[in-house]
């Protein structure tokens, strides 16, 4: 009887292949299967990553998601649309472990920071070899590119999805010292917005493709009418306790 193949959940980090760990890279030299998310009709950013990194023979599996702006998140169809999609992704390489296959699952970021991996891995857990292997936050990678700290001393650092009701993002931004907003992309006027609200918008950042080919680092009020990536970052540095 064959062992189950492990599946690997592996984070690759902000965007830049140096920025990866040691064992990310590791495991992807060696990789004989390897599972990575994307928009349909496109490459995936996760694949671009590891470009030129993978073995030649090695067999893809490409995870196209049915939606992703096209229906709002608070939709009943967007819940119902994706947790279809991730039992099916869940059911391939459930099949492809219990043959005794290891997987390599690309994450961009960290896996387990508001990453698609995770939806696999409350499924895939209980039942199949999960290993994790953590890397560097797209947010790390976003505040190192203004080449300022985030926090001081006893800042506090919230971290904001920019999908959420204006009035709920302009409480924590007026409560917290430093913040990140994530998921930008269309609702950056709503964010405009609830910086203004919370006194916080001059000391905004945008910053595009951190660490990646095209990256852009402005402040937010230089961005009026720009039209930015979903996965933009907006940041407010902390300015707390120091010697």
């Amino acid at each position: 009887m064959k062992c189950q193949g492990t599946l690997y959940g592996v984070g690759l980090g902000p965007g830049d292949a140096d920025l990866m760990t040691v064992r990310a890279h590791r495991l992807l030299a060696g990789a004989t299967h390897v599972a990575f998310f994307r928009k349909a009709g496109r490459p995936g950013q996760a694949r671009r990553i590891v470009e030129g990194l993978l073995p030649c023979a090695a067999v893809e599996l490409a995870m196209e998601y049915p939606v992703t702006t096209e229906i709002a998140v608070e939709d009943p169809a967007y819940n119902e649309a994706l947790s279809g999609f991730y039992a099916a992704c869940v059911a391939q390489l459930r099949s492809l472990s219990d043959a005794g296959h290891d997987v390599v699952i690309l994450c961009e970021g960290d896996p387990f920071f508001y990453g698609s991996f995770m939806h696999l891995y409350t499924r895939l857990a209980a039942t199949h070899p999960v290993q994790v292997v953590p890397a560097i936050t797209g947010m790390s990678g976003a505040w190192t590119a203004t080449g300022r700290p985030i926090t001081w001393g006893d800042d506090v650092l919230t971290v904001l999805m920019g999908t959420l009701p204006e009035a709920t993002l302009a409480r924590h931004m007026a409560q917290s010292d430093a913040l990140v907003i994530m998921k930008i992309g269309r609702n950056i006027d709503k964010v405009r917005r609830a910086l203004a609200a919370a006194g916080r918008l001059q000391e905004a950042w945008l910053v595009e493709f951190a660490t990646m080919p095209g990256q852009k680092v402005v402040r937010l009020v230089e961005a009026e009418g720009r039209v930015t990536p979903y996965f933009s970052i907006v940041l407010v540095h902390g300015n707390g306790r120091r010697p």
